[in-house]
């Protein structure tokens, strides 16, 4: 029997084996250098969260984050509502039920739409109007967003399988499998298609790169190892998706480290100790990740040496962060949006969208961000310089 655990958990319980738990930084007054005003909201709707016998609720983890295309907007709730609005003023343009429990997408690809969900569907959508187009069923739940090109649609379900559906009928392509460690974090990567291969990390610590022909396998990289007695410190998933640029792949694991890694071969340029359950956002010199404690952190894309940290925002949950026009963005557990100066990771501007829990990661758009929070509300934000 395989066990998923929550992120929060694996914070909670690492931090009551040293007596004490670690509380969410509290937020100082910052000096703002940028104003990030709240232009539009709209909402799909679909807590995601369940009861948990005792009053409480669980957080589910799911991949429900946001998608872009021209002046679009993609957006899907885990009721089973999606929906696109324009960029620009927010406005809905169409909507439709699917009326299944998604657990990850929107990804859209020229007029396809795919989104996955916790049953193990995967529905396919027309990107213009919101009619559906195919339907199948896969063997596993669906909580990452799927990828999508012009040859397949490559989706990860939850088991380590990573499934190839023809765009055209949702027919399966072909399969490949990844043996799963007894006990994981609830999640799975977003998979990446480039160059003719399809590249997803897994929760055994694994990066995988695959013709997308056929599914064979083209190189693995390991990217964390388990260490440790418990089955908590062996935990060495790679959840976050792949960052490809030029002829490079970055990737992060948990309880690993931050790698660059050549396309074509998987073998690794240089490696940084680390450790984080989200992404990993590229700048034109820096590569900006949050690690397990919340910090966010700028290295060297070129060797991989720590430019700057920054932990006032430790134990925040913090999502994957982002790089927009002015800034690193992150959001944190309490729907918070933070900047942070490329730079020098000092604060920029703060802004609050809605009191809720934001888990997938913000989009940035030039000056533009936009974050969608764990009940669904979509918040979009322009940034402009304050007037010195």
């Amino acid at each position: 029997m395989r066990f998923w655990i929550a992120a929060a958990a694996v914070a909670l319980l690492a931090a009551c084996s040293h007596k004490q738990v670690d509380q969410p930084a509290k937020l100082t007054p910052i000096k703002a250098t940028l104003r990030a005003r709240r232009i539009w909201t709209a909402s799909v709707g679909g807590f995601q969260f369940l009861g948990f016998g005792d009053g409480q609720m669980k957080e589910l983890r799911l991949g429900l984050g946001l998608a872009v295309q021209g002046a679009r907007v993609f957006a899907s709730g885990h009721k089973g509502l999606v929906a696109a609005f324009n960029l620009r003023t927010g406005r809905r343009l169409w909507q439709t039920d699917t009326r299944v429990p998604l657990g990850g997408g929107p990804a859209v690809h020229g007029d396809l739409l795919v989104v996955g969900a916790s049953n193990g569907d995967v529905i396919a959508l027309n990107a213009s109007n919101g009619k559906p187009l195919w339907k199948v069923a896969l063997p596993g739940a669906i909580i990452s967003s799927p990828a999508v090109s012009n040859a397949l649609v490559a989706v990860r379900t939850i088991d380590g399988t990573l499934h190839a559906l023809s765009p055209r009928n949702g027919k399966e392509l072909w399969e490949t499998h990844q043996e799963m460690p007894s006990l994981t974090l609830r999640g799975a990567a977003i998979p990446v298609i480039v160059d003719n291969m399809v590249i997803s990390g897994f929760a055994n610590g694994k990066v995988l790169a695959v013709n997308a022909s056929d599914g064979t396998q083209r190189w693995v990289a390991t990217v964390s190892e388990p260490h440790g007695q418990t089955a908590i410190e062996r935990l060495s998933d790679v959840q976050g998706a792949a960052i490809v640029a030029d002829q490079d792949v970055y990737t992060v694991g948990y309880h690993g480290t931050v790698d660059m890694l050549a396309l074509k071969s998987g073998q690794p340029w240089w490696s940084h100790k680390a450790s984080s359950f989200r992404g990993l956002a590229l700048g034109k010199r820096r590569v900006y990740m949050t690690t397990e404690d919340g910090a966010v952190v700028a290295l060297n894309r070129k060797n991989g040496a720590v430019i700057w940290t920054q932990k006032a925002l430790r134990y925040r949950s913090l999502t994957t962060p982002a790089v927009s026009k002015y800034g690193v963005v992150v959001a944190d557990y309490q729907g918070y949006v933070h900047w942070l100066n490329k730079r020098t990771g000092a604060f920029e501007a703060r802004a609050e969208s809605g009191g809720v829990r934001v888990s997938n990661p913000p989009i940035a758009i030039g000056n533009e961000v936009l974050v969608v929070n764990d009940v669904g509300e979509i918040t979009a934000f322009r940034v402009s310089p304050r007037h010195r």
